[in-house]
């Protein structure tokens, strides 16, 4: 059984800490514009908010998607009630644009994206996690004591029936890293038959949605994703 990442390496995501901070101020790398506008819904991590993947975003805009955040402010509390709106942000995306939204979720903000794929895949044309624990032990982390104490279930009674770990009906992506200092990388990665495709980063935890080179990984799968998806 998975177990979480040792302290050593949780504390070197410290290090990381203020590229999350200084995101909204950072400028998107230039790169080719193959986006041809497809929205994009962004999912932050717990305890962030959209200034966090402010970077993501920008780089996400400047290769031609349409990004937005998910605008439920921090992510703190997963309730039905939290869940309903977060579909109801995706739906009101792909009823504006007429089209499919990708679904980009980091950490925590990857299991909304499995779970939002399990849903309405009618809406969702890709189903990306960065660093999520989708997979496996549900304690193979260093942020699940955390998460009981905001919430009022257990990581292992989470408010929704669906198996989070189990692939969607849409595309899926997995990214995940053996430098993580807060997921156990074989729950971020999951298993064979949980994803179409699994990519490793060799970036901090806090890094996956954070760094410009992280982020260039990101928009180059997205690019494949394009491509294939082409008639």
């Amino acid at each position: 059984m998975a177990e979480p990442p040792p302290l050593w390496r949780w504390a070197t995501e410290l290090g990381a800490v203020p590229k999350v901070l200084a995101a909204p101020c950072r400028r998107a790398d230039h790169c080719e514009n193959f986006g041809m506008g497809r929205p994009v819904l962004v999912i932050p991590g717990m305890l962030s908010g959209d200034r966090s993947t402010a970077l993501l975003r920008a780089s996400l805009r400047q290769a031609g998607f349409d990004p937005y955040g998910w605008q439920e402010g921090f992510n703190v509390r997963v309730t039905t009630q939290a869940i309903a709106r977060v579909e109801g942000r995706l739906a009101d995306i792909a009823t504006s644009t007429g089209r499919k939204v990708v679904i980009i979720g980091w950490s925590l903000g990857g299991l909304y994206a499995r779970l939002l794929a399990h849903r309405r895949p009618e809406l969702v044309a890709l189903a990306v996690t960065l660093g999520s624990p989708f997979s496996g032990n549900r304690r193979a982390n260093n942020a699940w004591r955390l998460y009981e104490r905001l919430n009022d279930h257990t990581v292992d009674a989470p408010p929704f029936p669906e198996e989070i770990s189990a692939k969607p009906p849409v595309p899926t992506i997995a990214m995940w890293s053996t430098k993580d200092g807060i997921v156990a990388a074989e729950c971020a990665r999951g298993a064979p038959d949980e994803s179409d495709a699994r990519f490793e980063l060799p970036y901090r935890h806090f890094e996956l949605g954070s760094s410009r080179r992280a982020i260039a990984v990101i928009v180059g799968a997205l690019h494949n994703f394009m491509e294939e998806e082409r008639p």
